[in-house]
């Protein structure tokens, strides 16, 4: 079976991705990072009390991932 395009992929459209921030089972804020297409592509690897604390781990991704180098290890 064939994947179903969204309507602004038809249009050739590339949609931004997104942060999803949410209230896990156990009451934690989490949050996660979907790409335009709306794969998961990463995940909060921490729960927060607070709404504010998730917001805060958002925004030192947004500040520290865009120049972050790829480091191997083995």
């Amino acid at each position: 079976m064939g994947k179903v395009a969204r309507p602004d992929e038809k249009a050739g459209i590339l949609m931004a991705g997104k942060f999803e921030l949410y209230t896990d089972k156990g009451g934690e804020y989490r949050f996660r990072l979907k790409a335009g297409n709306g794969e998961v592509i990463a995940l909060s690897s921490e729960g927060y009390s607070s709404k504010a604390g998730a917001k805060n781990g958002i925004e030192s991704i947004k500040k520290n991932a865009a120049d972050a180098p790829v480091v191997e290890i083995e």
